[in-house]
């Protein structure tokens, strides 16, 4: 591929983003507020603080908490940078650095296949592939880290070693072994500033090390046999400089966790291994999430948890990150490079992935982290599958089905497709209303200033507190999963004076304050907007 190739894919992929950021004036939804959120408060000089809990895990004291307890920071630094860089705290700001994260995926997509094929036309159509990105359309125009991991994914597999078969090719200032595995620390690093589950690439990085060792340990025909122990002295050699690659960006953060929480990662975390439901995420007190409750639960509900979960994750393999039509291509790309030790140390990966996101974190798996986390191994997809169509083609032209032409028009039809399917995934998830989650706090919080005159810094408690600050500017904490009893104490901890029930569904234990606002005592019903019934909760 040439610069030019290069190019066209970057305008395409940013045309796309622009096309799809034009209806969405607002994040959306809690993760994209959360990291918009967050990076209005570097920006404005706050530091990593949040007017706003989401949850409880970590048991703050009080508002304004430490931020990026549970989530991590990068896009939130991304974001602050764009504001920065704009001079203004405004959502068009915010994402500017992901509008050229989404433009730039294609073309790296594109050097990825190639690297894989050497050939130009299914380098192409793999970056087009990523410009028309299906499912993934929607989010990556948006304050969240789709962008980050797909570039950062990109990048770890391109600076993998190379199969036996094909040249390695060189990395300018890292081509050396030990630089090139520092490389991949560094990349793994910020992948962990990006999401928790970037650990799990520092474990594949230490995978290619040991791959990478066992390889050197092996002498030529005719060669002397190396001496074992200069091979464990390389391999420790590599894992040390790899972990030194991930201190860089990491090291800072776990420091700042440490001064501020007294621990390397935030506290709490551990308890998400004992969610018996996803509403579980948002207990008051987060205490109550021990192994005792969790084998209470019974193993029944255990394992059809994670049944499920499994049966989620493998639709979203297919429906999401396959694309559908293009699921059977990557399955073919993939047993075409079987060899390539790239692609096995992804699928590797892939599937350790889809272990930790069923076993260990059913509910937050099933419900979007797999879709999130598998985003790193998207552009690896996009560039098997041409490979795959290609290989079906040839299969078929043996037969004497199809002319020289055929490469042409299935490859264009495969990105036609691809095109359609984007189309149709923004009208269906963008067009209709992307605010419609979270778009309906401005009024609330118009009529609630009508109502009561409060002012901003009296707290109130909503499904989705991010968002209802980056709509109005006011404190929020969130619902929390309980009885009554739970909501009141939550509420007297954090003050919170004022409670929204969205007409989405309240909690079971508020369905009947929901249905009859006058049912108890310290719930004082002030008026309903859409279907969102607004109360002040009373001493």
């Amino acid at each position: 591929m040439n610069r030019r190739d290069l190019l066209l894919l970057f305008l395409i992929g940013l045309i796309v983003a622009l096309a799809i950021s034009r209806f969405q004036s607002l994040p959306g939804y809690m993760d994209a507020d959360y990291y918009f959120g967050g990076g209005i408060q570097l920006a404005m000089g706050y530091g990593f603080t949040e007017p706003y809990l989401w949850n409880y895990l970590a048991d703050p004291p009080a508002l304004p908490a430490p931020s990026h307890l549970y989530w991590m920071p990068l896009a939130s630094i991304v974001a602050a940078a764009g504001m920065a860089l704009a001079g203004e705290t405004t959502f068009a700001a915010a994402r500017l650095g992901f509008l050229l994260l989404a433009a730039s995926v294609p073309a790296l997509t594109g050097i990825l296949a190639f690297r894989l094929t050497q050939r130009r036309g299914p380098a192409l159509v793999a970056g087009l592939l990523a410009a028309f990105s299906g499912y993934y359309a929607p989010f990556l125009s948006v304050t969240d880290n789709y962008g980050i991991y797909m570039l950062l994914g990109t990048a770890f597999l391109l600076a993998l070693p190379a199969s036996g078969e094909a040249p390695e090719r060189p990395i300018p200032f890292f081509d050396r072994p030990g630089l090139r595995f520092w490389l991949l620390g560094i990349l793994a690093g910020l992948m962990t500033l990006a999401r928790s589950d970037g650990l799990l690439w520092l474990g594949l990085a230490w995978l290619a090390a040991l791959g990478r060792a066992r390889r050197a340990a092996q002498a030529e025909p005719g060669e002397p046999r190396p001496a074992p122990w200069a091979g464990w002295k390389r391999l420790a050699t590599w894992l040390a400089l790899t972990l030194l690659g991930f201190l860089l960006p990491m090291g800072p953060w776990y420091l700042r966790n440490w001064m501020v929480v007294g621990a390397l990662t935030a506290p709490g975390t551990a308890r998400l291994l004992w969610l018996t439901d996803y509403n579980d995420t948002f207990l008051y007190p987060a205490s109550q999430l021990t192994v005792e409750r969790w084998l209470a639960s019974g193993w029944e509900a255990i394992l059809l948890a994670r049944l499920n979960a499994l049966r989620w994750n493998l639709l979203n393999a297919f429906a999401a990150q396959g694309s559908i039509f293009l699921f059977p291509f990557i399955l073919i790309g993939i047993w075409q490079l079987r060899r390539d030790r790239r692609v096995r140390l992804a699928g590797v990966g892939w599937l350790l992935l889809l272990l930790v996101m069923t076993v260990v974190f059913p509910f937050a798996g099933s419900r979007g982290a797999f879709f999130h986390a598998g985003a790193a191994f998207q552009p690896l997809w996009w560039s098997l599958a041409p490979l795959g169509l290609d290989e079906t083609v040839h299969f078929v032209r043996r037969r004497g089905w199809f002319d020289d032409h055929a490469y042409t028009i299935f490859r264009a039809a495969l990105v036609g497709i691809a095109l359609l399917m984007t189309f149709m995934v923004v009208i269906l998830r963008v067009l209709p209303g992307w605010e419609r989650e979270d778009g309906h706090y401005r009024d609330i919080e118009t009529f609630l200033r009508r109502q009561t005159g409060a002012p901003l810094d009296q707290v109130i408690m909503v499904r989705n507190p991010p968002g209802y600050y980056v709509a109005t500017g006011r404190l929020a904490i969130v619902t929390p999963t309980g009885e009554r009893s739970s909501v009141l104490a939550a509420a007297e901890r954090y003050r919170a004076r004022y409670l929204l029930l969205e007409s989405q569904g309240a909690l079971p234990a508020l369905k009947e304050l929901y249905k009859d606002p006058s049912s108890h005592p310290r719930f004082r019903f002030l008026g309903e907007i859409d279907g969102h019934r607004l109360y002040e909760i009373l001493p």
